[in-house]
């Protein structure tokens, strides 16, 4: 088990965001969180990789507790420790924008996770072919893309080793065409069974990547099961409703 999340709940004020929610997410396993805006898909990656504090309940990584009870966290070193188990993507690139494409990629590894230099930069370019961004390394991100901008923040992300990969709606801020480059990407890594949370408005995708999609509404699980179960056949009328709507 690489993530484990009981009884979470979240609010903001007199706003509760997140209601009693449970999830576990086990090795090379793609799990897709579905829902519309508000729902509390956003919110509970944050609290996963934390970015927020949870109000109560557990996140434990590879069995190590995060957070226990009451909003009780490890320590801060604990904690930094944690951190090496999960990578996120965010919605937005989030560049260094004055750092070449490599030292975006390169530099953390090195400085926080003191790895040797050439194994890092072996690593490194490794992913850029991997993108097909090889002949991009030394470009800015002003120089690229929003396609290809999320590719650098995806390599970024693996070139850290994390045992678990989170997007938040990763494709958000793309056209359709360059949507279409960086889905590509998150596919291939599922075939690898890279272990991923991703959270997504692409239905089609979400159906063809997954091995398991979660259905939020109103801060809680309404449904999830395998993709062709969810849905072909969903058993929650909440669930129907959202599916028949976003289909028009």
């Amino acid at each position: 088990m690489i993530l484990e999340m009981k009884n979470i709940r979240k609010s903001f004020g007199s706003l509760q965001v997140l209601r009693d929610i449970s999830l576990c997410v086990d090795s090379g396993e793609a799990v897709s969180i579905i829902g519309p805006s508000g729902s509390g898909k956003s919110t509970l990656l944050r609290c996963a990789t934390f970015l927020e504090r949870v109000d109560g309940g557990e996140i434990r990584y590879l069995g190590r507790a995060a957070c226990t009870g009451e909003g009780e966290y490890a320590s801060t070193n604990e904690l930094r420790e944690l951190r090496r188990a999960f990578g996120l993507v965010f919605q937005s690139f989030n560049r260094f924008p004055h750092y070449s494409v490599l030292k975006n990629i390169t530099e953390a590894p090195m400085l926080v996770q003191k790895r040797d230099k050439e194994e890092v930069l072996e690593t490194a370019m490794g992913l850029l072919r991997k993108m097909g961004l090889e002949s991009k390394r030394n470009a800015y991100p002003c120089q690229l893309s929003g396609g290809q901008q999320q590719r650098v923040a995806i390599a970024r992300a693996l070139c850290m080793k994390p045992d678990i990969l989170f997007f938040d709606e990763p494709t958000s801020a793309l056209d359709p065409e360059l949507t279409g480059e960086v889905l590509k990407v998150i596919k291939q890594l599922a075939e690898e069974n890279m272990t991923m949370v991703i959270v997504t408005h692409e239905m089609p995708f979400a159906r063809a990547v997954s091995d398991r999609v979660i259905f939020m509404d109103g801060g809680v699980i309404v449904e999830q099961g395998e993709p062709e179960q969810v849905f072909g056949q969903p058993t929650q009328e909440r669930t129907k409703q959202f599916l028949r709507n976003y289909e028009r």
